[in-house]
């Protein structure tokens, strides 16, 4: 048993949480490595139980991923009551309203007969039995990623989720380690909740982590700094691509995964990359939006284009590299943190 405690990297997607047990003194891949279902995946499968055994339920605990919104409304569709602490409910909608218009009862306790379901992205005891049953002491640190749109109840949570973007180019000068929280604003809301249960951290957004994630692969970054490279993560539910060029995100991409077929993702990459996609037309087709800022004349077309996420098989056979960060592509989120939070502190060191 190792002893010593290590730092403990999530990426929380949809689909999956790919976690990272990083001891620095040991070579990457003798670090321990977990590819586990998403949280919101576990909650929808519970879900999916007590409604096979028509029992109403009672939702508290923490804002995290909604990821299981349609066992919600299956178990409603059944005619089975749904009743939500207001935290928790958040999860499902920044718009308490909405919940109530869907048939979702907000309760401070949880009422009689219901059985009480717990939300949360990231729960302190499954971790430490998880580990303790691996053979390793709870971490000393945490580095944890996850998709936040945002707080925003007056508006669209996709329209919401593209300020992150426009903010990372306007104002953070596109640096995406920027985005590696060691305090994440207040309209974060799922990631403070994280940082809440977590204690010693940092949190990040997925989409950041994957951008950093291909960027630790050294033949990528190095590339990046002679001239522009596109990084796109095919992810379970969201695609982001970036535009890099010596340290900085000149444009960026979000879309939903599957709502367009390949051959339309590389379309919309290409006009993307060439800057003549409209975020209207992003937007409009049921994704994200994309927005990019004039790259220097050095940069180049962009057309050095590597993919990584679970669904980057769709891509196969277009002219496109496909990388596998650390030596495990599942794990580009977890190596992206580790790469965010280096480039924080050499940053800090110069300052």
């Amino acid at each position: 048993m190792n002893m010593t405690p290590g730092t403990l990297c999530i990426d929380i997607g949809s689909g999956t949480q790919d976690a990272l047990l990083y001891y620095p003194d040991r070579e990457l891949e003798n670090c321990p490595k977990f590819i586990l279902e998403s949280p919101a995946r576990m909650v929808a499968a519970r879900i999916r139980e007590l409604g096979q055994l028509k029992m109403p339920i009672y939702l508290y605990g923490n804002n995290m991923g909604g990821g299981f919104y349609r066992s919600i409304k299956a178990h409603l569709a059944m005619g089975l009551d749904v009743s939500a602490r207001r935290d928790a409910a958040y999860s499902l909608s920044d718009n308490p309203e909405s919940l109530l218009e869907m048939g979702i009862r907000l309760d401070e306790r949880c009422p009689d007969g219901f059985m009480p379901v717990y939300l949360s992205d990231f729960d302190p005891a499954f971790w430490d039995i998880f580990l303790k049953m691996s053979g390793h002491p709870y971490p000393s640190y945490f580095l944890i990623a996850a998709q936040d749109h945002g707080f925003h109840p007056g508006s669209s949570n996709r329209m919401g989720r593209f300020e992150l973007w426009r903010h990372l180019l306007e104002q953070a000068d596109g640096r995406p380690e920027s985005l590696i929280y060691d305090t994440p604003p207040e309209t974060f809301t799922r990631l403070r909740s994280i940082e809440k249960q977590a204690g010693a951290c940092m949190t990040a957004d997925t989409g950041a982590a994957a951008i950093l994630g291909a960027l630790f692969v050294p033949e990528i970054e190095e590339a990046s700094r002679d001239h522009g490279v596109l990084v796109l993560n095919m992810g379970n539910s969201h695609i982001v691509a970036a535009m890099v060029y010596a340290g900085r995100i000149y444009g960026v991409y979000e879309h939903h995964t599957g709502v367009l077929d390949p051959g339309d993702v590389m379309l919309q990459i290409d006009r993307f990359r060439r800057g003549t996609l409209a975020c209207e037309e992003v937007f409009d087709s049921y994704g994200h939006g994309c927005l990019c800022l004039p790259p220097p004349s050095d940069a180049g077309g962009f057309d050095d284009i590597h993919v990584i996420g679970p669904k980057r098989e769709q891509l196969m056979g277009y002219h496109v590299s496909f990388p596998s960060p650390g030596g495990d592509m599942m794990l580009a989120g977890c190596f992206g943190l580790l790469k965010g939070r280096e480039l924080k502190r050499l940053a800090a060191e110069q300052n």
